[in-house]
């Protein structure tokens, strides 16, 4: 189990609500009775390897298509006069499928949205609230059995406000508050559930920069590079890939990730850079602890 240093320090990086309890009745959510059929709608920080290692950690069965771009808005994925960036770049088959078709057809288990960050931004000028509303509506339109979920992630390592506290603040505020508040009211029932990227990824930079683990040592470790070689302070690396789709593995399907693969493949074909076994296995229980300790992600404790 992880040492009562890492679980305390990793509880302490919470927002009280967040961690020990929500304002809002969450209705019961059953587990998944098999392997599931997913929609990823959103942009590089879904990016191409990520579903894929949730592909990978979920085992056979376990289907997947996506619409991607480039800071890209849910209103520019909504709106068909409005540009993609990097749409033809980002978007190939086998695991692109045409967002409006794939989320009305009602084939999906689980549709997990995310809007563009900054996420202040997204909320006053982009109208995420809006459009997060009618992609959940046209999600549970189509089948009212499909989930559909938030996404949270991040905000730049060189944030002005600070990357963690930027983390730690947001979650109850923006992401559950204004962006879908609205969205949770008029879906009492059936609301959104969270896949809390954001929260895993920092709990695993506290736990490395606590000197809790042997692989990396600071947060700037889960991130990528740039194609100049020098640190990209928003989108994450392949070990921070691997954070992400342990999260989205372990509220997807309810089930602790302990003792899944620490070794996992690109899109590519190639190894992703890994956390040594040791490494894995308590990043995977730092993950699990943050998926159990919000209730939003609607897996038990």
């Amino acid at each position: 189990m992880m040492a009562r240093r890492g679980f305390l320090s990793l509880l302490g990086g919470l927002p009280a609500a967040a961690a020990f309890g929500s304002s809002l009745p969450l209705p019961q959510l059953p587990p998944p009775e098999g392997p599931l059929q997913v929609f990823h709608l959103g942009h590089s920080l879904v990016g191409q390897d990520m579903p894929y290692m949730v592909q990978q950690l979920a085992g056979g069965g376990h289907i997947y298509n996506s619409q991607l771009g480039s800071g890209t808005t849910l209103r520019q994925h909504w709106e068909p006069d409005e540009a993609i960036l990097d749409f033809e770049k980002v978007n190939h088959a086998p695991a692109y499928r045409d967002a409006r078709d794939a989320i009305g057809s009602g084939g999906y288990d689980a549709v997990v949205l995310t809007p563009m960050v900054e996420l202040k931004d997204a909320i006053r000028w982009h109208k995420s609230p809006k459009y997060f509303r009618r992609w959940a509506n046209l999600a549970r339109g189509a089948n009212p059995e499909t989930r559909v979920y938030l996404y949270e992630t991040w905000h730049w390592l060189d944030d002005p406000a600070g990357w963690m506290e930027r983390v730690d603040a947001d979650l109850e505020k923006l992401w559950l508050g204004k962006l879908i508040g609205s969205d949770s009211r008029r879906n009492p029932t059936r609301p959104a559930w969270l896949i809390p990227g954001g929260q895993a990824l920092a709990a695993v930079a506290r736990a490395a920069e606590a000197g809790e683990l042997d692989s990396i040592s600071r947060r700037e470790d889960l991130f990528g590079l740039d194609p100049d070689g020098k640190l990209d302070p928003i989108h994450f690396g392949q070990l921070g890939a691997y954070v992400v789709a342990l999260t989205h593995f372990s509220v997807l399907y309810q089930k602790p990730p302990m003792g899944l693969p620490h070794e996992l493949l690109l899109r590519d074909g190639t190894p992703a850079q890994a956390f040594s076994k040791n490494d894995g296995l308590q990043v995977q229980q730092i993950v699990w602890q943050v998926v159990t300790s919000l209730p939003r992600t609607g897996v038990a404790p």
